[in-house]
């Protein structure tokens, strides 16, 4: 089995006299999907943000192929290969396919002009690399896509920057049953292509068809780490909603 390539341990972040993590051990190998669940209040986005340094966390250690990291921000978790696809997936409505998978990272001819023939064949050999058929054209304006379309778009721009680790926030969100599973066979195929992916849902139907295994959090700790062909439904939810913790948020703490 292959080791761990981003890893945290007992990581923590308080903000006030909130604790929103305390000693939390998570990892997602590569080739595996890694699902992330709790309930709303649990951590999970905190969690994230804190693997993207936009909360940097207050106690722990993260790292990166076996080797410890400090991300303080956004860029050096792109430079490290860690792309991470919110719920609002952060694109341009008025812009198209291309212009949208590499805003702000533009390629260029003479160091002005925009390289747009480049760009394009590019965008579409990501697009069919991960098995992306249905778009009628990487020229379309984003506007004028449905969900699940939009959805590729955002996981296609996380997976070209030479990406190692994909996290995705509530991909299913919102959409329809169809789009739903081109949404979750397109999870399925970056495992395939041995990037580690994590996916955060509430969706546990969804989970079960996509992960290899599922940590869950509660109240701000990560209290159970499943394989998910060895549990059901209603183990995840009786962690969710019971798992055993460290300490009760708002006693003594271990050790003080």
């Amino acid at each position: 089995m292959a080791e761990p390539i981003l890893e945290c341990r007992g990581v923590s972040k308080h903000f006030g006299a909130v604790q929103a993590l305390y000693k939390v051990d998570f990892e997602v190998r590569p080739g595996e999907v890694m699902a992330l669940v709790g309930d709303n209040g649990a951590g999970k986005s905190t969690l994230i943000k804190g693997i993207a340094g936009i909360y940097p966390f207050d106690e722990g250690q993260v790292l990166f192929e076996g080797k410890p990291v400090k991300i303080h921000g956004p860029k050096d978790a792109s430079k490290l290969g860690i792309e991470i696809v919110y719920q609002d997936l952060a694109l341009a409505d008025n812009l198209d396919v291309v212009a949208n998978m590499f805003l702000g990272r533009e390629r260029t001819q003479n160091r002005f002009i925009i390289d747009e023939s480049s760009m394009e064949a590019a965008a579409r050999e990501t697009l069919a690399g991960l098995s992306v058929t249905t778009l009628q054209s990487v020229r379309q304006v984003v506007a004028g896509l449905s969900g699940g379309q939009r959805q590729s778009v955002a996981v296609a721009k996380a997976v070209m920057w030479n990406s190692k680790v994909v996290i995705l926030d509530e991909p299913t969100a919102a959409l329809g049953v169809a789009q739903t599973r081109q949404v979750l066979d397109l999870v399925r195929r970056m495992a395939d292509q041995d990037l580690a992916v994590v996916i955060i849902s509430h969706n546990l139907h969804d989970i079960f068809e996509v992960a290899d295994r599922i940590t869950s959090l509660r109240l701000g700790q990560a209290v159970d780490l499943f394989t998910t062909s060895e549990v059901t439904q209603q183990d995840v939810v009786h962690s969710i909603t019971a798992g055993e913790m460290k300490f009760v948020p708002g006693m003594e703490k271990e050790g003080v």
